[in-house]
């Protein structure tokens, strides 16, 4: 049965109505077919970055995510006008979007060495700068990690750095912080640390991509939809709904509460496709990309069969809730 709970009014703003099911999932009946979330993939962008377009054509992706330099790397690669904008009318003419840009694994804005802290500023201002040239939603990343000193004692520096970075880049591209696995000593496993680094940055920009790998690897079980309606409720308690602008895609190859960041095809792994199924039906994940970042079936990453069979999940929940 459906509830209806409105929540109290704070600091002037004015108390909404949240339309809410059993456990404080949102119902998913009625929705529109714009209403479900768009299938996209993980694709290259080497050689030239409008490439990037055929390539998620290539294997069905409905959105993509890109890397705007070698991920591995300090060094960044320029793009020169002529691509961007044949980037930008590629995906204009294929309508495929929201797109997205992945940060440079090597950011760490929780690290104690300053130089690649500062670095780590400076690659994510490039990929903001980038991604407003080329009309992409946002940048995520990885956080990263505070070595064994505590998330409290890092969470004034990541802030600070934050901040250094929203305040010198455009401000229509989101900076989008993606949950992590909660191996060792990362940052950002759980929505409670996500929200306290929000709360503390104080940016509309500021923006949440959720990993199914990571989150079911931190402990967020997500093949049972009551399990997922409470860790949803906590979402929205601790970071909000609005926030949520993406998810990456993935099975996973460990068992629930692993730590371990290992991706799997989706349905090959532990997750499986009543986890991906329950994702796709909640309407929290409406307006969210699905993004797969997944190994492949040929092992080169994500392909039309992975593609193929998400959008088959979707088609499966869609006739669910109708």
């Amino acid at each position: 049965m459906v509830q209806v709970a409105v929540k109290q009014a704070t600091d002037g703003q004015a108390a909404k109505e949240d339309v809410t099911g059993p456990g404080g999932a949102r119902p998913s009946e009625a929705r529109t077919d714009l209403e479900w979330p768009r299938i996209g993939a993980h694709v290259s962008a080497a050689g030239s970055i409008e490439k990037a377009v055929a390539n998620a054509l290539e294997i069905g992706a409905e959105a993509m995510q890109i890397f705007g330099a070698a991920p591995q790397s300090w060094r960044r690669k320029q793009h020169d006008e002529e691509s961007v904008a044949a980037f930008r009318r590629g995906v204009a003419e294929a309508g495929i979007g929201p797109n997205f840009i992945h940060g440079i694994y090597l950011t760490n804005l929780a690290s104690q060495n300053q130089g690649n802290m500062e670095k780590g500023i400076e690659s994510l201002i490039a990929d903001l700068r980038l991604a407003a040239r080329l009309d992409i939603k946002g940048v995520i990343f990885h956080v990263g990690s505070h070595k064994g000193i505590g998330f409290e004692e890092v969470l004034p520096q990541v802030i600070d750095a934050m901040q250094q970075v929203l305040d010198d880049s455009p401000d229509e591209a989101a900076l989008c912080i993606e949950n992590s696995a909660g191996a060792g000593d990362s940052v950002g496993s759980t929505w409670d640390e996500i929200g306290a680094i929000i709360d503390g940055v104080g940016s509309d920009r500021v923006k949440v991509c959720l990993d199914t790998c990571h989150a079911f690897s931190s402990g967020y079980d997500l093949r049972d939809d009551g399990a997922l309606d409470r860790l949803m409720v906590e979402f929205d308690r601790e970071i909000g709904y609005e926030r949520l602008v993406a998810v990456h895609a993935n099975d996973s190859k460990t068992e629930l509460r692993s730590g371990r960041d290992r991706h799997e095809n989706i349905g090959a792994g532990t997750i499986g496709e009543q986890g991906f199924r329950n994702l796709l039906a909640h309407s929290a994940f409406q307006q969210a990309p699905f993004l797969l970042e997944v190994p492949g079936f040929a092992g080169k990453g994500p392909d039309a069969e992975n593609v193929a069979i998400l959008k088959t999940i979707r088609e499966r929940a869609r006739a669910r809730a109708n």
